[in-house]
């Protein structure tokens, strides 16, 4: 019997056998997919829709006819569960495995490649058999910072999402250290969720969820109640929390282009009232989401009013000089420095603008432009004395860095000194080799007589020197000077 002869016998048998003693996995229990556990999994959870999870496997078609191995690649296989990013096989398998499990699949062509097949390796209509290893699966990053990850239950219908502003009706079930502190049904404006004591990590989650969908979120202190906790429900200072929620219903707010003029300048009053009132209230990432209505509304409006235009601009520039101080006591610098400058766009010499981008700038460690922009701040009013205070910080941080630098420089300049020193110690013609090797690895293609030259001196009565290209005179080097060794 030949190699392919047996291989094709094998794999018939192993077709056979899951045919024969294969579970039905399918929904509609058609016998489109057949399972086998080879070995079974470490672990009683199994993978969630959503979920990135890493596979092995290997593919041969129903002759036994290997077409595709993750393991030859030494790879792992990643994609998400249930979005329709594999063959329907592998998102109704995979979701039924647990860590450490290996399975066999067996799958018709209407759950995997159907009459189209995938040319060249897979034909038409063909039944295909997988051996899969689950190594890992891991909940759905939704904003890819780590903050709020999302382990589906159940799916949602539909493609539609709520929007920002959107009215909702969810379930919910909050947890904390495994304890269950909330429970209810509630409805509310997304964006404006802990106004029902909500955490801001529900409203972002929200915009990403189907009708009927029931899901498991785990919030970051950043996305929960941060530093101030929820003493109502007895929750501490950066405390990490899990949510249980189905979304019953939603009705999606008006869109920019959905809404005229007049509309969106009274939508803005209302948004930064409401905004302005959570920032007193020290809850930044829900300010933001009201200031930035105001953006999304109002900067690409055009065909104004004179007065329209001036009441567009004056919502413009408190939005943006609003996003700058959120974004400032959110330490996020570059997006403070980014609504400054699109703040002074609108308004060159606003103190508030360029002091603000003079903040964040300084708490980057971008001295000089810091103290550029309280410079121009005094220009503008040179009574600020909060300016002329930042001037003298940013002078003193500069000091403080070039000092630092100046240091650090030494201290090369000292070590190269001594190794220099090291190298020139007297010793015998052997020891001087090995060292300048070390240092030259370029040296060591030389060999014989030349390498004993070059080490010796060359030069010396009946020895053959190198030539030594000439030495261009370079003027001393301060040494406090900024130099960089790459």
């Amino acid at each position: 019997m030949t190699t392919d002869e047996a291989t094709k016998s094998e794999g018939e048998v192993q077709a056979a056998a899951l045919a024969e003693r294969g579970e039905d996995i399918t929904p509609a229990r058609d016998r489109g997919v057949l399972k086998i556990i080879k070995r079974p999994g470490s672990e009683d959870e199994t993978p969630m829709i959503g979920d990135k999870v890493y596979v092995h496997y290997k593919g041969k078609l129903a002759n036994g006819k290997k077409f595709d191995s993750s393991r030859d690649r030494n790879e792992p296989f990643v994609f998400s569960l249930g979005k329709g990013q594999v063959i329907k096989a592998w998102d109704i398998g995979v979701a039924t495995m647990k860590k450490g499990e290996i399975c066999y699949l067996l799958c018709k062509p209407e759950y995997a490649y159907g009459s189209a097949g995938s040319a060249p390796k897979i034909p038409s209509n063909a039944t295909l058999f997988f051996e899969v290893e689950l190594l890992d699966f891991k909940g759905e990053d939704l904003f890819e910072d780590g903050g709020i990850i999302r382990r589906i239950k159940r799916k949602g219908e539909g493609y539609s999402n709520p929007n920002e502003g959107a009215t909702v009706e969810i379930h919910l079930e909050g947890f904390c250290g495994g304890t269950r502190f909330d429970c209810k049904d509630v409805k509310f404006v997304v964006g404006e969720g802990e106004d029902h004591d909500i955490p801001i990590g529900i409203d972002k989650a929200l915009e990403k969820m189907q009708r009927g969908e029931h899901c498991i979120l785990y919030l970051g202190p950043r996305y929960g109640f941060g530093e101030a906790g929820k003493p109502k429900y007895g929750i501490q200072a950066n405390a990490e929390l899990v949510y249980e929620v189905t979304l019953k219903s939603f009705e999606k707010a008006k869109e920019s282009w959905e809404m005229d003029t007049k509309e969106k300048l009274e939508q803005a009053a209302i948004v930064k009232e409401k905004g302005t009132m959570y920032f007193k209230e020290g809850k930044y990432l829900q300010a933001v989401i009201q200031y930035g209505k105001i953006v999304s509304w109002l900067e690409m409006e055009y065909g104004l009013s004179e007065k329209e235009s001036k009441a567009s601009d004056s919502f413009l520039l408190a939005a943006f000089l609003n996003l700058a101080m959120c974004y400032l006591k959110l330490r996020e610098y570059a997006k403070a420095v980014e609504c400054c400058d699109k703040a002074l766009g609108l308004d060159q010499d606003n103190e508030k603008g360029l002091y603000r981008r003079g903040e964040a700038r300084l708490l980057m460690n971008e001295f000089e432009l810091a103290k550029c922009d309280f410079q121009r701040v005094l220009e503008v009013n040179p009574q600020n004395k909060a300016a002329k205070s930042q001037i003298s910080v940013c002078q003193k941080k500069t000091k403080e860095h070039n000092e630092r630098d100046r240091r650090i420089y030494a201290n090369m300049f000292t070590k190269f000194a001594e190794r220099d020193a090291k190298l020139a110690k007297p010793g015998s013609k052997k020891q001087r080799r090995k060292q300048l090797a070390k240092r030259d690895p370029n040296l060591l293609a030389l060999k014989g007589k030349r390498l004993k030259d070059t080490y010796d001196g060359g030069g010396g009565e009946g020895r053959a020197s190198c030539p030594r290209p000439a030495q261009k005179k370079v003027a001393a080097r301060p040494r406090d000077s900024p130099v960089f060794f790459l």
